[in-house]
């Protein structure tokens, strides 16, 4: 107040500066709210914070939300957590919805191209074994599992399908030109065995440059775990299936021979 009193004002009937205490008698203080900040036409308050060196924005999250919201709030408060906790949940949340749809074209896709069903579950089934990589690969870089490697783990789905297709496809061909079950199934395993691996090793070098950004790091973590440690899995667990699903023995060979 003091140095309000102070200060001096134009007089344009004096043509100088004259004190303020001239024209004013009293100063009265009134408290407002300068700026009301609503989200949904509802007034909020938003507590912001960056997480600690050494810690994950999912990290810190994951620390403080018990607390947080142990916390007992006043009549009429409520709280919700926004940032990228939020827009990962709503991002999810739209990408849940057209997964089925996605998931329902790729198997019919995969039916049709076969035109049977017992090929197509064979290919199915390799896809659930790239979690194991993906799991391995994040817990050694201690990289979260984001949105992005959620959709480095869809799209990694369709890597290892386009695997298994290669594969049950040339053991089909394999036996389809006279040659004994159990010998196609081995030699089409061992002649897909330099393509499978190949082009895996370059997607997964294509992949490195990507390590060193914060934003898909974690997507790219996902496809090169999943991806090396599926497509070996492939490799064996493609024959063994198709063995199993075909009845196919070794000894039923020799019997025949």
């Amino acid at each position: 107040m003091a140095l309000l009193a102070d200060r001096l004002i134009w007089s344009a009937a004096e043509q100088t500066f004259i004190p303020i205490t001239q024209v004013v008698d009293a100063f009265e203080t009134h408290s407002e709210e300068a700026l009301i900040v609503r989200r949904n036409r509802v007034r909020t308050l938003t507590v912001e914070a960056d997480p600690a060196d050494g810690y994950t924005a999912n990290q810190a999250f994951t620390t403080i939300r018990e607390e947080i919201e142990a916390m007992a709030l006043p009549p009429g408060y409520r709280l919700a957590w926004g940032g990228e906790h939020e827009d990962s949940a709503e991002a999810q949340a739209a990408l849940a919805r057209q997964l089925p749809i996605s998931a329902l074209v790729m198997l019919l896709t995969s039916i049709l191209l076969f035109g049977k069903l017992r090929q197509p579950l064979i290919i199915w089934l390799v896809v659930p074994m790239s979690v194991c990589g993906v799991v391995i690969g994040l817990l050694v870089t201690g990289l979260p599992f984001s949105f992005t490697a959620l959709l480095g783990m869809l799209s990694l789905s369709g890597m290892l399908m386009k695997n298994a297709i290669v594969l049950v496809d040339e053991i089909d061909a394999q036996i389809d030109t006279g040659k004994a079950r159990l010998d196609g199934l081995i030699d089409a395993s061992v002649s897909r065995l330099r393509p499978v691996l190949l082009a895996a090793g370059t997607t997964i070098l294509g992949m490195l440059p990507l390590l060193a950004d914060a934003f898909f790091n974690s997507m790219a973590v996902t496809i090169m775990g999943g991806l090396a440690f599926a497509s070996l899995l492939t490799l064996i667990a493609v024959p063994v299936l198709y063995a199993l699903f075909f009845g196919i023995r070794p000894e039923r060979q020799r019997r025949k021979a």
